[in-house]
């Protein structure tokens, strides 16, 4: 009965960190994505020039 407080504290702040980590995870998604769609449209600019390029030249 002594240890029960310690339970129902150590539930509701594993809950708290589960949610916490979720949302975490959700920011680095969103991070991740916004400098993958960067380096494709930086990327990909640079390569259409560059086809066009060799296609000019051929």
């Amino acid at each position: 009965m002594k240890n029960l407080p310690a339970k129902i504290v150590g539930t509701v702040v594993a809950t708290k960190e589960r949610g916490a980590t979720a949302v975490e995870y959700g920011i680095m998604v969103a991070l991740i994505a916004a400098v993958i769609i960067t380096v494709v449209s930086l990327l990909g600019t640079q390569l259409s020039g560059m086809f066009n390029n060799v296609k000019n030249s051929i």
